[in-house]
């Protein structure tokens, strides 16, 4: 499939309904078809892996376009250069998680990249560095428990940042962490509480969020079944 035959099928397949809805859920509809997830995910599939036209499709600048830019692109092409590039084009919440859980966290760079990001104060690109631990302590299990401790000081130190899209990531890459065992359950606890101390309402929301699903034993048990 050409670029214009991918944007003409994501275009028959929105509708307003769906731009108003993703609207309301404070997603960045500025060139958004308003196409539903599962639908790109068939399309992506239907295309098969292709990095180079997936490059192309990014570059339309189309929200869903991207989307499917994701699924489509090859994490073994996908460079460091790459990632910053298209990271900075971030304009929306669900473009950031998409594109860690569709493609950067199978990188090589996946973990290099977290640091750096987080040091950047574009909203969208700071979002990108909590997203990414949240989906690596999900889905890498080969990793440690001990070597997911490297990202407690980030998420001690950005805990202060007031920004929406930024206080949940945060929020959210601790809940994953401490979910992922009991060692670091344990270990997460510890660091809300110590977050909890600091003199920032958003260190506050992201502590008591943080320790009221991480001390409630049917969460631990739940996840864990």
């Amino acid at each position: 499939m050409t670029v214009k035959e991918i944007l003409a099928e994501l275009k028959k397949n929105g509708s307003e309904y769906n731009r108003q809805g993703m609207k309301r859920f404070g997603i960045n509809v500025d060139k958004a078809f308003g196409v539903n997830v599962p639908v790109m995910r068939k399309l992506a599939k239907k295309i098969g892996r292709n990095h180079a036209l997936a490059l192309k499709l990014w570059e339309s600048g189309y929200h869903e376009a991207r989307h499917v830019a994701t699924m489509i692109a090859d994490p073994k092409l996908t460079t460091k250069t790459l990632m910053n590039k298209w990271v900075k084009d971030f304009n929306s919440w669900d473009i950031v998680d998409g594109s860690c859980s569709n493609l950067f966290r199978k990188t090589d760079h996946a973990y290099e990249m977290i640091p750096r990001w987080a040091k950047s104060n574009a909203e969208f690109v700071r979002r990108t560095a909590f997203s990414m631990i949240a989906y690596v302590t999900v889905h890498d299990k080969k990793r440690s428990d001990e070597e997911f401790l490297q990202f407690f000081p980030l998420i001690k130190k950005y805990s202060t940042d007031e920004r929406n899209f930024v206080k949940k990531a945060v929020n959210w890459s601790l809940r994953q962490i401490g979910k992922r065992s009991p060692f670091l359950r344990e270990h997460a606890i510890k660091l809300a509480e110590e977050i909890k101390m600091i003199d920032s309402k958003s260190a506050r929301w992201i502590a008591n969020d943080a320790l009221r699903e991480l001390t409630n034993p049917k969460t631990f048990i739940r996840n864990n079944m």
